[in-house]
């Protein structure tokens, strides 16, 4: 039996209460558990004023939910219809978990009281929710009341015989309630200040019928959501933020679905899922949407080296991206490959209407499930690839794992308007269109399609019925005008859900209290900055970064020793020495996990106070660094390395450019510039040793945005990015400390070490890519291994072309798997290797400022040099895993935020170049094509970075074998054009207005060998 005692005692002695329940062990035995609770009746109830708590009473809160809680008004909020003297609400666990929307609103704004049950019923089911519950108790301007009803002896309940966990939540939900009712009576009569026939009551707010009734039954005044919202000022606005998914009383006919047959086949149950993947009959995995083909999806499952393909809408069963969903599996003689035509959805909805009428919505259904089965069979009987390589495992989904759905950027298609409703404020039903590409168009119902057409919304997922063919969701707010710079700039964040809230107080209080005056104090034996560390200020250390670049993670020296040897040093920005362990500011980093760079703007990881100041290795100042020195000799072979926490000055922060000037300047002969030249002699051998040892030389497309120097920072100009020796210089460097940090924290921390890893692409990525390069240049490129791989690339060229080995290069990275961060103990030790860097093993430490995982390494080094003892945090294989897999995802959507950004500010700035005085000037390039459709190009643009799409409205003929498409003349003289992948053409650039995205994107037309406009 074991026996869990937890002791909250009160002032006076308490009243102890027992529940017993069993739990099985990891080797199936069961055992009784009894956990104790000293109740007590000090627990405050948090409204102003009350004569009966003392506010002032010690908290019996969790650690993690405790928060200055703002106190409640003693007359509640005055300004609902239905409570004129006065109320407070009191949410159940449903309407958190489906409704924090509406609680998060500005416009929300009754005093809520949370209890205590509801809170770790939240924390048990959604930890995101529980994040966004918590986050929403600091807001100042909301009014928001912790009370815990397990710890107070009039609200403590005990599960019952035979009651479900629920029922008794709910239960003890009730009771609270009513305690909070009985106790403003008394705060009432005791204070003398108000009728006992006006007192504020608490509201119990559930969409659950059956807790409503019982509720009322109880003698608890309790509403469904709806119902209260509709009786507040806002209600016009504050009812499009309701979540329909948790409503029970909502008819069949009020979304549309009354009579309707199922369009796609029902899940599967939970049960029989986990019981198919068991088995290995079932498969799960992510769902990942086709950007060029709206009927097809994929599903990369361990089980097979290729994505599971998903053709049509009934396989794809309502699927969104993102989602973990489970598969089954055709027969291999049912395998297909992709479909070699771009289908846009716009085709098949153009004449959807959503508002789904029975009659209405079954005639559409009719019409775009025919058009579907014609295209399917279309591209079944011929079109698609029968290339053996080409093909694919395919099945169908059959239940969902868990959901990825949450706000997403949209717009509201303007033809979805009732006919005559383009000024009613009534309510109707509309399509919202999501940014994405790859997102279902979305369903909603609002009282503001008119104020909100021609804006950029955000829109929440509710439900995907097996009746409709569309998802339902709500409007959660609206973020501004589309194409308005401000707007976009959010929805881009947003779309990539990228963390951008300004710090809180609780994060900036971590901040040292002397702000932008902290200085490293002078060297004496009272000073803890200095306990352990190595005075380097007498080096000649610099920085070398992009121009404007602020905050300057790492710095570095050379100099030749005595011996004939040189000793270079690394030094990093010590973070870990601002940023302690589990403090606010600590767990902000780690919620972010990195910092964001767009074009015009940084989301930092950290207060600027230490990213761009404290932290920063600016020259001419005394900063903490945590440093890495070795002794190589000319050679550039490592004979010892050293770590050290240390304090450096740095003697100046050069851009890339800058350094090359100096390195490259025969007339500078001082010792920083010596220092330059040591580096970039030592960098070039350090770079030939990794190329021999199978390291790739890869690229991806880069390009520098030219801002206007007024305040507008309009984009003007855009041009392919120069890489400098010099940037060479600094990347091999960090590499270098990278990896021997990586050896040093592994070998002290075997299970916990902070690593990042990079898997050997399955050989089958590489098969297109190889049929391509045989077929259309007679080129070889083995994947045997990445040493074959980099020689093989190698040989990639064209004589004639100096930017087709660049383009190839390109094309190889995207056959590549993603680098990623991972825990030592929780992978097997021969997949530590890093295949793109040829290195068996490797870390990110070069970056605290702007990267989490950096951090974590830092501690583990300053731990592993015996410098400070190592948070429990990580030692636990369990936190660590948990952390990083945070961090992966983040650092996933910052690279994608990043993208996002520079193709928007070049279209901007292509919009730029193509006016000139105030006439439209015809922008043209040349480009490689990369790929071909049965009805269009990928054209890639070298000298811009650009990838587009060329599409063809007039019939073409497609050889998917060879990867021409040829097309039909125009020309008197009648004769076809067959252009090929890698072919060169020159298309036209123009920036029109998406559909999808409502923002101007990069249109291209084909100029030359033929003109697609005339086609």
């Amino acid at each position: 039996m074991v026996k869990i005692t937890i002791r909250k005692r009160p002032h006076n002695d308490a009243v102890a209460t027992q529940r017993k329940f069993f739990r099985k062990t990891a080797r199936g035995k069961v055992v009784k558990v009894i956990r104790e609770r000293y109740l007590r009746d000090d627990v405050a109830c948090g409204i102003q004023s009350c004569s009966i708590c003392s506010i002032s009473s010690a908290s019996p809160a969790p650690g993690d939910m405790h928060v200055e809680q703002p106190l409640l008004p003693a007359n509640g909020a005055l300004d609902h219809s239905l409570f004129p003297s006065g109320h407070f609400v009191l949410p159940d666990t449903n309407v958190i978990l489906h409704q924090m929307d509406l609680l998060e609103s500005s416009s929300f704004t009754p005093p809520i009281v949370l209890l205590q049950t509801m809170l770790e019923e939240v924390r048990h089911r959604s930890l995101p929710l529980y994040s966004r519950l918590k986050a929403l108790m600091k807001v100042d301007e909301k009014r928001v009341w912790v009370f815990y009803n397990e710890f107070r002896s009039e609200t403590a309940v005990i599960r019952e015989d035979g009651e479900s966990p629920n029922d008794r939540n709910d239960r003890s939900i009730r009771k609270g309630a009513a305690w909070y009712n009985r106790h403003i009576a008394q705060m009432c009569t005791a204070s003398r200040t108000q009728k006992t026939t006006s007192l504020p009551i608490i509201v119990l707010l559930t969409d659950d019928a059956e807790n409503r009734k019982r509720a009322e039954l109880e003698g608890v005044r309790c509403l469904s959501v709806r119902q209260y919202v509709e009786g507040t000022k806002e209600s016009n606005q504050l009812l499009d933020l309701l979540s329909y998914a948790a409503e029970t009383s909502i008819e069949p006919t009020q979304v549309g679905t009354a009579g309707r047959g199922p369009l796609c086949p029902e899940y599967l149950p939970q049960s029989t899922l986990l019981a198919g993947i068991r088995a290995g009959d079932l498969h799960q995995g992510h769902f990942n949407a086709n950007s060029f083909n709206y009927l097809e999806g994929s599903v990369a499952a361990p089980a097979f080296q290729k994505p599971v393909l998903l053709i049509g809408r009934e396989s794809m069963n309502r699927a969104v991206q993102g989602d973990i969903v489970v598969i089954e599996v055709f027969d291999e003689k049912d395998w297909k490959a992709p479909a070699d035509a771009v289908l846009e959805e716009e085709s098949t909805l153009k004449d959807d209407d959503p508002v789904e009428s029975e009659e209405e919505e079954e005639d559409e259904e009719v019409v775009a499930q025919e058009h579907e089965r014609r295209t399917l069979a279309r591209e079944t009987a011929g079109i698609r690839s029968k290339l053996p390589y080409e093909k694919q495992p395919t099945g169908r989904v059959v239940g969902i794992i868990k959901r990825n759905w949450r706000a997403y950027v949209c717009h509201i298609d303007r033809s979805s308007l009732a006919s005559g409703a383009s000024t009613s404020q009534s309510l109707q039903s509309v399509f919202a269109q999501p940014v994405s590409r790859v997102l279902p168009r979305i369903r909603m119902r609002t009282r503001q399609a008119p104020a909100l057409l021609g804006q950029k919304i955000l829109i929440a997922i509710d439900r995907w019925d097996v009746t409709s063919r569309y998802p339902e969701g709500h409007f959660v707010r609206a973020l501004g005008a589309a194409e308005s710079k401000e707007a976009e700039q959010e929805s881009l964040l947003l779309e990539y859900d990228v963390p951008y809230r300004p710090f809180g107080k609780a994060i900036l209080d971590c901040l040292p209290k002397e702000g932008d005056a902290w200085v490293v104090p002078p060297k004496d034996g009272a000073s803890p900055e200095w306990r352990d560390r190595e005075d380097l200020r007498n080096l000649i250390i610099c920085s070398i970064d992009p121009p404007g670049c602020q905050d300057i993670d790492d710095a570095l020296h050379a100099r030749r020793l005595p011996n004939g040897n040189i000793e270079t040093g690394v030094h990093i920005a010590d973070v870990s020495h601002f940023v302690l362990p589990e403090n606010p500011m600590d767990n902000e980093a780690a919620a972010r996990g990195t910092t964001v760079y767009l074009v015009d703007k940084r989301i930092d990881m950290l207060p600027s106070l230490l990213g761009t100041n404290l932290c920063s290795l600016r020259p001419f100042v005394e900063r903490l660094a945590f440093s890495v020195i070795w002794e190589l000799t000319p050679e550039a072979e490592i004979v010892n390395v050293r770590f050290t926490k240390s304090v450096i000055a740095s003697k100046a922060a050069f851009t890339y450019e800058e350094a090359q000037l100096r390195k490259d300047d025969p007339h500078q002969q001082d010792e920083l510039s010596q220092s330059v030249r040591l580096l970039n002699s030592l960098a070039i051998k350090l770079r030939a040793k990794r190329m021999a040892a199978g390291a790739l030389n890869l690229a991806s497309p880069e390009v520098k945005i030219y801002l206007d120097s007024s305040e507008s920072s309009d984009p003007i100009d855009v041009e392919q990015k120069e890489l400098r020796e010099t940037n060479s210089l600094v990347e091999e460097f960090m590499l270098l400390a990278n990896i021997s940090v990586a050896k040093k924290i592994q070998e002290t921390f075997p299970q916990t070490a902070v690593l990042r890893r990079h898997l050997p692409p399955p050989p089958a990525n590489f098969e297109k890519l190889q049929d391509i390069l045989k077929k259309r240049r007679g080129l070889v490129l083995d994947v045997s291994s990445s040493g074959a791989l980099a020689a093989s690339l190698d040989k990639c060229v064209d004589p004639n072309e100096p930017s087709f080995n660049t383009l190839v290069r390109i094309m190889a990275t995207r056959c590549m798997l993603s680098a990623e961060y991972f825990c030592s103990g929780s992978v097997a030790r021969d997949t530590f290797g890093h295949y793109g860097l040829a290195s068996p093993i490797y870390t990110h430490f070069t970056s605290p400022i702007r990267r989490y995982a950096d951090v974590l390494a830092h501690r583990q080094l300053a731990a592993a040099i015996n410098y400070a003892p190592l948070h429990a945090s990580l030692h636990s294989k369990s936190i660590v895993e948990r952390i990083l897999n945070g961090v992966n995802h983040r650092h996933r959507m910052a690279q994608m935020a990043g993208r996002a950004s520079v193709q928007f500010y070049v279209g901007l700035a292509l919009k730029a170049r193509g006016m000139r005085d105030g006439h439209e000037v015809e922008v043209r390039e040349e480009a490689f094509v990369i790929r071909t459709f049965r009805n269009g190009l990928g054209v890639f643009v070298s000298k811009l970075g650009l990838e587009g799409l060329v599409m063809f409205k007039r019939e073409t003929s497609f050889d998917a074998e060879n990867y021409t498409i040829t097309i039909p003349h125009s020309d008197e003289d009648g004769r076809d054009v067959t252009i090929a992948v890698f072919d060169k053409v020159v298309v036209r650039i123009t920036v029109e207005k998406d559909r999808n995205t409502q923002r101007g994107v990069v249109k291209m037309n084909l100029v030359s060998p033929v003109d697609s406009s005339a086609l």
